[in-house]
Formats: structure tokens, C-alpha cells, sequence
């Protein structure tokens, strides 16, 4: 059982949701969200969903570069 499964709480300072996705922090540092401590990046839906369009055009040039 993970820890999304267990309950933790999303790492975006002053949001108490429950999270649905982790991300390592290498992965979201292109992101300027305020985060809390830690190794893993735990994510509510509202603010997954601000990272997935802040860095659509990195992730896309990522997959275009091995593929």
C-alpha cells in the first residue's frame, strides 16, 4: 500500500487536500509552486493539473528528444 493510498496530504503549502499523484522533486523544480519538505512530491488534483500546463511544453520537447 502507498502512501497516496494511506492518505497524505498534498505537499503545496496552505492545501490540505488529499493527493492523487507523486512526483520526485527533480520533475516538478521546473514548476514555481511553494513546497513543503521532503524527497517526493505529493499533489492534489487542482495543483497536478497546474503542473501538467505549466510544463506541457518540457515534457513534450522530453518526449521528442528519445523518440
Amino acid at each position: 500500500m502507498g502512501r497516496i493510498q494511506k492518505g497524505v496530504k498534498c505537499s503545496v503549502t496552505d492545501c490540505n487536500s488529499e493527493a492523487v499523484r507523486s512526483l520526485s522533486r527533480n520533475k516538478f523544480s521546473a514548476s514555481d509552486l511553494k513546497l513543503k519538505e521532503g524527497k517526493r512530491v505529493y499533489l492534489c488534483e487542482l495543483h497536478y493539473k497546474v503542473w501538467k500546463k505549466k510544463t506541457k511544453n518540457l515534457r513534450e520537447i522530453d518526449r521528442l528528444r528519445y523518440g
